[in-house]
This record gives C-alpha cells, structure tokens and sequence, in this order.
C-alpha cells in the first residue's frame, strides 16, 4: 500500500518543478512512511511513498522494465500475480523482483490497455511509456483505491491518491464546484467522477485514462461493469458450499505478506465470516482487532469475542469513550474533501488500534452490498411491491399529496411515521431509493441552499448520479438494481473512501476479500430470492457460515458503527454545534440560509425533532472550509464561487 503523485506535461517537454513534486509526494508521507523516490525526465515527474508490504528487499518504485522505457508508480495489490509471472516469462520478459507492481510494466508491454482486464486486485497506477510517449492511468474495479487528477490552465496533468497531493503542488485553485454540494448534502459524500473543487476530478471505479503527448485529452474509458444476470440455475445447498469455496479463495490471496498480519473483527456476519475462514487458512492464531464502546447501545465487542473465542485468535479490544468527538478537524484535513459519515470516528480508531500490532488488516467491507444486507433493501422492496399495484398516473399524485400532508413523526413509533413511505410510492424506485439514502431530501436541501446557490446549480440534484447509474444497470430487478447503485455510489464514495483514508493515516494496508471482483461477478449471476428471502437479509451468505460461525452473531440485528450524535449535539458538543453552524464561516460562504440553519440548530437541541444528520453533515463541511479551502498548501489564495467569498 502506497501513495502516487504525478506532474505530466501533456503538451510537451517542459522541465518539472522538482520541488513542486516533492511537496505532492511528501503530502502523503502517511501512506508510505517506508521510501520515498522521485522519477523525472523532460515533461514528466513520477513520486511514490511506500509502505513495504510484498518483496521489501527489492520493489522499490518507481520501478522500469528491462530497459527503462516504461516506469510506474503504483498504489494497491495484485494478487493473481504470481499466476501472471509464468505466462509474461513465456511471453519474454525478465523479472527483477519478486513484487506484484513489476508485472504491471510486463503486463503493459505485452497487452497495452486491456492489461488491466488481468489483474485481480486493489489498485490505482500511472504508468509512463517513453516510447509510445503514453501516460496510462486505471483505477481497479470497485474503487478500493482511490485516485485523484487535475489538468491545469495551461494543459499540465498533476495526479495523486490524495486531493491533498494536488493542492500541495501549488497551480491548482481551490474553487468549490456548486455541484459538489449538492451532491455531498444530499449523500455525505462527492460522488465520483466529480471532486469538491471544479479542477479536480476522481478517476472512477474500472475505468483507465491514456494521455498522449501532443494529443487532446480524451475521457476516462471504462473497461469493466458489474452485470447482475440473476440466472445462475445452481442449488441452494450447491450455492452454499461454491460460495465458502470462494470465499475461502479470496481471503487466501489476501493473507500473503512480509508483514505482521490480522483483521478487524467487528462481531458483525461479514468481518465475522472473514476471521473464520483466515483461521482455517493460518497455522498460527489469527490477530484479531475490535473496538468496544462504553454505551452498550453502541458496543458489539461481547460478539466480536465469542469469534474470537471460537478461533482462538490473539485478540485486542479498545474501549472507546462515547463522547471521542475531539477527532472532527483531524478527520477533515484527512479526507480533503467534506465527507459526513460519523462512523470514520471508529473506523479511524480501530485503524490505529490495528497499526499497534499489525501492518495488514482484512475487513468484511463490500457484504452488505453483495449480499443484500441493508436493512433498506428489506424496506425498498417493500414499497416496490406496493409500486406495482398501482399504475404510477394514479400512483403519484395519490401517495404525493398523502406525503405532502402527514406530518414528519420522528418521534412516533415507527408504524406511524408513514410520511417518507408515501413519498416512496409516489416515485420511480430509483427516485425512491435516492429519496431514502439521503441525508438532507430535496426539499431540505432547497431550504438549506441560499437565492444564489440554487441559482448556480441551475437546476442540477444529485439524483442525477443514481439516474445516470441507473441507466447503465441493464437490469430492473428490484433488489439487483439498487444493489448496482450501491456499488457504483455508496461502496465507493462512502466506505471504501472512509476505510482508505482511516487506514493510511496509520500506515497500515486494509484489504477486503468480499469486494474480490470475482466473487462480486459470480454472486451478481445469482436470483435476488438468495439474499433478501423475507425480512431475512444476507440469507444465501447466513446460511453457507452456519458451520462456521455462532447463531446469535449469525442472526442478531444488524448495529453497524455509529455514534450518539443526537445526544451529542444536544449535550457536550452543543455549543460548537452553534458556533460552527450559525457561525461566520458558513455565512460568509453565501451558500446557505441563515434562517433554515437556526432552525435546524434550535429544533434539534428542544428535542423536538432529530436533525443530528443534518448537522453533521453541516458541522464537516465547516470544518473542511477552515481546514482545506482555508489552507496554505498552495500559493494561490482560496477563489470564492462566483464572487462569494468562501
């Protein structure tokens, strides 16, 4: 596990400020603690930080073929790679070294492009041919790895795994994208392709982008999707032992390194499945990691031991104070971007928990959305059987004006808050499935943006994004297809997001054996009826551990990680919830009504309704305007949106 950073001239040969990409690569120290190297030659610079997980005597990057002509830096693993060495050996090439990242420039030179279609990884590389005067960049499948890239006024190319690569070079402004907004106040998150500034952009998730010198740029070319074909005619006992074969497959490849390995072992059905079948694969005890919380409504540790205990693994649990709020600015210089899931509070703690004694950690990350484990799925597919009864003319302006006249009754039981059930049924499943993700809905958000701000998203929603995903899908199953939108939106721009930027800050390298591509391909050909049967989420993937796992960790409800931030907010954390709301900063910005944000503050803290979500994802954003867009990396002062100052 790496960092990359990068300076291209597109247009010709002009000399690389070699301090300038020192600063970018430095900006990632965290990443890759172990080296640091440079490559520069006429019109391009290459950087690297490595953390030394596979062949740490010799695999230093950037790293050339035989005869210097084409070099790459890489951030990931290959681990079908030692599959690949024989077949480019036949082929020709003579190996250096016994890492993965030297079968990248083979791989290259023997099947250009599509030698991306070979790898079976977690990966994001650039890669640079002298000969063909060519710089390929791709990115692997399901966005595990992260990689960001921005083309200057005068055609310059900087890349990084970081935005805080980026703007540590100095030529790129930090002018806020309108649309980036939108779409993180609606998601918590910027959505691939787009970045919180207008400059930057993310690669997206099986995609490649190849720039030749002197040529105009073209677009990033996908060169792999997920297609749920559900017309897989295997039995369900059958289903059951092929998918513990693969399983078992997938967590074998990951167990190679040089390096102390282990695994997060949350107590949840998927990091629970992983440590069961690693200790089958050890000869030692497995190193388990958990963290505890001290309000039991939040804590699962008792289950995550019981695994333990079961697999006998060397385990470690840390104890979390509920009240561990004190990480808000650090989180927010972490992910450069705003990002509002209050879950990377734990993630980052049981980060650093696991760097204390390991330097790879599995992780059951990517199970909820191939297996249909999301509560929400139960629930969607609920009201989309209720959809069907009705023809959508009688449909929408039916449930619309029921929506539009129950009252919200957060504080109801749950039977009698219907007001967001009716707005599902007056809309398409993807605009309800949209509707029921977001953080702040439509009309919120209308309410939340300011005269000016709605003036620059001329129209735009985010819904936009599932819309777009949606239409790529080929398939209209009800489950299939919003498990598709998770994976192309959710999977990529929350968790794995949350999960890189945790781990790297620690140095330590997290693989996840259920984001596997294979095992997502094969279970994407099985029925929807195999994952969500009833109220029953994960149903095929409970029912292939029961031999390996206990019932009760099993068959609990799901908890997941979160944090008490309605009490917070109404408790310890309530006066900076005011400063950093109704503050100067937000205000300034001219983004936002200052009206609907005291409404927001002042309801939720009388208790008369729960708007913790909302002022979360206002609270990061405050702290990413002070800690990013505010920042000195770069020499440039901070550009305001269209004379806003920000």
């Amino acid at each position: 596990m790496c960092g990359i950073a990068g300076i291209f001239d597109a247009r010709g040969l002009s000399e690389v400020n070699r301090a300038a990409l020192q600063r970018m690569n430095d900006a990632q120290l965290h990443r890759g603690p172990d080296e640091g190297s440079l490559h520069i030659e006429p019109g391009l610079g290459l950087g690297h930080r490595r953390l030394s997980i596979i062949d740490i005597a010799s695999g230093q990057q950037p790293l050339f073929n035989e005869d210097g002509s084409v070099v790459v830096v890489f951030n990931g693993e290959i681990y079908n790679y030692r599959q690949l060495m024989p077949e480019l050996q036949a082929l020709g090439h003579v190996f250096r070294t016994r890492s993965d990242t030297e079968v990248i420039v083979h791989a290259w030179e023997s099947w250009g492009v599509d030698c991306v279609k070979r790898f079976r990884g977690m990966f994001a590389f650039a890669l640079w041919d002298r000969n063909r005067q060519s710089l390929f960049m791709a990115r692997d499948r399901l966005g595990v790895k992260p990689l960001y890239y921005a083309f200057l006024d005068g055609g310059t190319l900087l890349f990084g795994s970081e935005l805080k690569s980026l703007l540590a070079h100095g030529g790129m402004r930090r002018v806020v994208d309108p649309l980036a907004l939108e779409e993180y106040f609606a998601l918590g998150y910027v959505a691939e392709p787009r970045s919180i500034f207008k400059q930057a952009h993310k690669l997206s998730p099986g995609h490649s982008l190849c720039l030749r010198r002197g040529q105009p740029a073209p677009q990033p070319v996908p060169y792999w999707d997920l297609r749920f074909t559900l017309d897989n005619p295997i039995s369900q006992a059958d289903a059951q032992l092929e998918l513990v074969h693969r399983l078992r497959e997938s967590v074998r490849l990951r167990m190679v390194a040089e390096v102390p390995l282990g695994a997060f072992l949350s107590g949840g059905v998927d990091s629970s499945a992983v440590v069961a079948l690693m200790a089958d694969l050890s000869d030692g005890p497995v190193n388990t990691c958990s963290i505890g919380f001290d309000d039991p409504a939040f804590d699962e540790s008792a289950f995550a031991q019981s695994v333990a205990d079961r697999y006998r693994t060397r385990h470690r649990l840390e104890s979390v104070h509920s009240d561990d709020f004190d990480l808000i600015d650090t989180l927010a210089r972490l992910y450069d971007e705003p990002f509002a899931d209050s879950s990377a509070i734990p993630t980052y703690r049981v980060c650093q928990l696991a760097r204390k004694h390991v330097t790879v950690a599995l992780s059951g990350d990517g199970g909820d959305e191939s297996f249909g484990g999301y509560r929400r799925y139960r629930l969607h597919l609920m009201e989309d059987r209720m959809r069907s009864m009705l023809p959508r003319a009688v449909r929408q302006p039916l449930f619309g004006l029921l929506g539009r006249l129950y009252p919200k009754a957060d504080w109801a039981p749950r039977v009698l808050r219907a007001k967001t059930s009716f707005e599902g049924m007056a809309r398409s499943p993807v605009e309800a499935y949209f509707h029921s993700v977001s953080i702040l809905r439509g009309p919120m958000r209308q309410a939340l943006f300011s005269q000016r701000m709605q003036s620059e998203l001329s129209g735009y929603s985010a819904q936009q994004v599932f819309d777009r995903h949606a239409a790529s899908a080929g398939t209209q199953d009800p489950l299939a297809l919003i498990q598709y939108l998770d994976i192309k939106t959710y999977l990529v721009g929350d968790i794995n997001t949350k999960v890189d930027r945790a781990s790297m800050a620690h140095s330590l390298e997290v693989r996840e054996p259920l984001m596997d591509h294979e095992l997502v391909e094969w279970l994407a050909t099985l029925p929807s009826s195999s994952k969500v049967r009833g109220q029953e989420g994960k149903h095929l993937f409970k029912k292939a551990m029961e031999p390996h796992l206990p019932r009760d960790v099993l068959y609990r409800p799901k908890m997941g990680f979160a944090v008490p931030l309605a009490r917070w907010f109404r408790g310890p954390l309530r006066q900076r919830v005011r400063d950093a709301v109704l503050g100067d900063r937000l205000l300034a910005s001219g983004w936002f009504d200052p009206g609907y944000l005291r409404r927001l503050v002042d309801t939720h803290q009388s208790g008369a309704r729960d708007y913790s979500a909302p002022l979360w994802t206002l609270l990061m954003f405050e702290a990413f305007l002070r800690c990013v867009v505010d920042g000195t990396a770069d020499t440039d002062p901070p550009t305001p949106l269209r004379g806003v100052t920000c």
